[in-house]
């Protein structure tokens, strides 16, 4: 007849399996110390800065522990850390930290920033992204194709060595933190695509693929920091606080309203050549994020442009009902005759303000609220 085991047995399984799991836990994320600056050198390294007394950063640990699990099963080459940066602020000021939690990807001599969501898939699929190559080589047309169907937003490199392709993988060690870029030979390309020219950089994106022009586009960087977005979006919080942060001049939004949001979408689609330079096309659910931007109410349904660059926003003073009224609203504000056929105009926030919004609606969602830095220190 067999015996139960005794409760001391049980209890001392219990403790072991428990010390187990600690160690485990401990092994995936590194508690790290001042000797980590001359010992980090020859790893890639995700860290976590955080300070024991703020409450995002200890509502940011269980994810960070699933992190540290999930690039170490999946084999990837990362590091997973976590430092206390008031008990190292040396350490901290050297990596430019200045906020709790602050994530920071370590390579070589660079620092990447993360700002995105705070969950496990977001934070991993960040740091694959950044601690591989910059630029990634499309070696056939099936993987050219996969990659097609992976990527909203697609940025190849074609041609061969070249001043062109210098700048291109220069950008691409700057913009990594953003989205992928590819280099490939011509001969992927399927037969529909013909490019002007070789070494050339292309974004396919919103069915169709647009050439970067030196002389028409300006630097390579602000002309991919441009077009990684879509040429119309789904606004929320987060993507409005990323398209301020390129220096976007205008952005459209249209709010819960079918008949403008189609207007615009064809707007965004047709007219690409007219304001793709100046604008950012995209609606927005509901008014609250406008709201508490303009520091008053926008109905719902209605057209707003804000222009990121000078605080400003303008309404229509009709309503706009055709493509013909919507591109004329647009062309007013674009050549400043906004004033002759009285649109409406109110300037909206100062810029320090437009940085505490910011915060203020991102914080909640991101379990940060630090001062805007480079993405790359």
């Amino acid at each position: 007849m067999q015996r139960d085991p005794h409760p001391l047995t049980l209890l001392l399984a219990l403790q072991n399996t428990w010390l187990f799991l600690c160690s485990t836990v401990l092994a995936i994320v590194e508690e790290l110390d001042d000797t980590f600056k001359d010992t980090r050198v020859d790893d890639v390294w995700l860290v976590d800065f955080y300070a024991p007394w703020c409450g995002y950063c200890k509502k940011l640990e269980p994810v960070w522990y699933d992190v540290g699990a999930e690039l170490k099963s999946s084999g990837s080459p990362v590091r997973v850390g976590k430092m206390d940066g008031t008990a190292y602020s040396g350490m901290s000021s050297e990596f430019g930290v200045r906020g709790y939690p602050t994530i920071k990807l370590l390579k070589g001599d660079l620092a990447y920033n993360y700002k995105g969501p705070r969950t496990k898939d977001d934070i991993v699929e960040f740091a694959n992204r950044v601690a591989g190559p910059a630029v990634r080589a499309l070696p056939s047309k099936q993987m050219f194709d996969h990659m097609m169907k992976r990527h909203d937003v697609l940025f190849v490199y074609f041609g061969g060595e070249s001043p062109l392709k210098e700048k291109y993988i220069d950008m691409a060690a700057e913009l990594i933190v953003y989205t992928y870029f590819f280099s490939a030979s011509e001969d992927v390309l399927p037969e529909s695509v013909t490019l002007p020219e070789l070494p050339s950089v292309v974004v396919f994106k919103d069915g169709a693929y647009f050439t970067y022009d030196e002389y028409v586009d300006g630097g390579l960087s602000s002309w991919v920091n441009k077009e990684r977005f879509q040429s119309y979006l789904q606004i929320d919080g987060f993507t409005l606080y990323e398209l301020g942060e390129t220096g976007t001049v205008y952005i459209l939004y249209s709010t819960n309203l079918l008949t403008s949001t189609t207007l615009i979408q064809r707007v965004a689609k047709e007219y690409r050549e007219h304001f793709n330079r100046d604008f950012q096309f995209g609606h927005m659910d509901g008014n609250d994020y406008i709201n508490s931007l303009i520091m008053g109410e926008v109905s719902v349904p209605s057209i707003i442009i804000l222009n990121t660059s000078n605080e400003q926003y303008f309404l229509p003073s009709e309503p706009v009902e055709t493509l013909e009224q919507l591109v004329h609203f647009i062309n007013s504000v674009l050549d400043g005759s906004w004033n002759d056929i009285h649109w409406i105009f109110q300037t909206f926030l100062t810029n320090q303000k437009l940085k505490d919004w910011a915060c203020k609606i991102i914080q909640p969602l991101y379990f940060q609220c630090s001062k805007l830095s480079p993405e790359v220190q």
